[in-house]
């Protein structure tokens, strides 16, 4: 029997990238010989969030482009229009970030799910998942009623979980020298390594014979 593969996939819900790198990851999630533990960075939340603006609009949909070339993902017009080109609200991933902390609290197995979602809100519907009002309704609608009641009162116990699981990516990411998300390591302790990124965009296939490979 092969050996089991350990990956830690480090990304923001409000991420792009991490958008385009979703359905590489579930792949590999979908694999027996395969575990994924999918960590969130805090990278657009607490310090990192800011008001969205002309600058930030431009550069999004240039990269989005490529992404959606690259991955086949969708970007809509009623996302660069309510969200890119409007104007208003965050860019803000904390409320996300706390969402999918408390689904890791309530029904662990359902937190990738939860994620897929609330990108979906907002790459394709166009949804602010910046807005803590948004991620709640999006929970409900998966039928997640444990966590948005967690989310809407969020307590000291959900509180120190988001940031230790934050804290945990960012020591991570420090450790490997990796500048931004996603970030895929593949083993633990010193034997652990970073996954070039590009390998997430397109077909699974080749990532999936290096790592079984290796």
């Amino acid at each position: 029997m092969s050996e089991t593969i350990h990956l830690t996939y480090i990304f923001d819900p409000l991420c792009g990238w991490c958008y385009g790198a979703a359905p590489a990851v579930e792949t590999l999630m979908q694999q027996d010989d395969i575990t994924v533990t999918a960590v969130p960075s805090g990278l657009f939340s607490g310090s990192g969030a800011f008001p969205m603006n002309a600058g930030f609009a431009a550069h999004a949909w240039e990269a989005d482009q490529r992404i959606a070339k690259l991955t086949g993902q969708a970007f809509t017009e009623e996302y660069r229009r309510n969200l890119l080109e409007s104007g208003a609200g965050n860019v803000d991933s904390g409320p996300a970030t706390l969402a999918l902390t408390a689904v890791h609290l309530t029904e662990p197995a359902r937190e990738f799910e939860a994620l897929k979602a609330i990108q979906s809100a907002r790459y394709v519907d166009g949804r602010d998942n910046g807005d803590a009002a948004v991620i709640a309704a999006v929970l409900a609608e998966l039928g997640l009623d444990a966590a948005a009641a967690r989310l809407a009162a969020p307590d000291d116990e959900l509180r120190a979980a988001n940031r230790s699981r934050i804290e945990a990516a960012q020591a991570e990411m420090r450790r490997f020298g990796a500048r931004g998300v996603p970030t895929l390591i593949v083993g633990s302790g010193a034997d652990a390594r970073v996954v070039n990124s590009s390998a997430l965009y397109g077909s699974a296939k080749p990532l999936l014979d290096a790592l079984r490979a290796a």
